[in-house]
């Protein structure tokens, strides 16, 4: 963005950062319309926000505030209730490894992040008080959330029957050896995606991101509190919860305000 911004402004005649002024943030950012979606900008701002600090120049960083790009949150679909009752059956089965299992619960049922799954440590579970503790990788809050006794039954049958013996305090650990923490956001997905080819769930992304916003999807149909909500998925920020209101059609149909009269013809 620094260098796009620096052409910019050479082929507009303006060589120097001193005399670039606030009218040429708008027009960089007008220009960018051509190769960049509506919906990308946000992500243009925050990319070239970096060097406008750099600058010093307030006048600059003031005009990329007033321009105002808003981050766009596309739909995520959700899965319909037999599909999920399919991954969970599987899950508690036996169709797939307890590891496996346990994995695709987390992210299933409390909605927690893919990093969140990696870094969970065996001292993070509070198997009498049957919670889980953890401090959220993302924003670095802590969280607490209740263990639900089938995930708890696959995070023992795990613990207590498949993890490789190993000096490393992760609780997943890699099946084959060496036996360490499992490295990447993509090893999760290759977990869930393979406890969903085995519930028979085809034609449906089976990432983190998604199942998190069907968590969110499932308490919103039963009438739980955003705040609620906000706190089980450890959102930094209720607004940040909102994006799921997008998935709630039949609350969002209440909010539907019928036409008047002969507004139709």
């Amino acid at each position: 963005m620094a260098r796009d911004y620096l052409v910019y402004l050479e082929a507009a005649g303006v060589t120097s950062l001193d005399v670039a002024g606030s009218a040429s943030v708008y027009g960089f950012l007008d220009s960018l319309l051509g190769r960049w979606a509506q919906s990308a900008m946000w992500s243009v701002a925050s990319n070239f926000r970096p060097f406008l600090k750099f600058t010093r120049r307030r006048d600059l960083l003031d005009a990329l505030a007033m321009a105002n790009p808003r981050r766009h949150h596309g739909i995520v679909p959700t899965l319909s209730d037999a599909d999920e009752q399919f991954v969970v059956r599987a899950c508690t089965e036996g169709k797939v490894s307890a590891r496996d299992a346990a994995i695709t619960l987390l992210a299933l049922v409390p909605g927690l992040r893919a990093c969140d799954i990696i870094a969970l440590h065996l001292g993070d579970i509070d198997w009498r008080g049957s919670t889980i503790g953890i401090v959220q990788a993302k924003t670095g809050n802590p969280l607490t959330l209740p263990l639900l006794p089938m995930i708890a039954g696959k995070l023992a049958d795990y613990v207590l029957n498949e993890r490789p013996a190993s000096g490393d305090a992760h609780v997943f650990l890699r099946s084959v050896a060496p036996h360490v923490a499992l490295a990447e956001h993509a090893s999760i997905y290759v977990v869930t995606t393979k406890t969903f080819r085995a519930a028979g769930v085809k034609d449906v992304k089976a990432g983190t991101r998604a199942l998190r916003h069907n968590a969110a999807s499932r308490l919103l149909r039963a009438g739980t509190p955003l705040p609620t909500i906000s706190a089980v998925l450890g959102h930094a920020s209720q607004d940040s919860t909102t994006v799921y209101l997008s998935m709630d059609a039949e609350h969002l149909r209440a909010c539907v305000l019928p036409l008047p009269q002969g507004a139709v013809r």
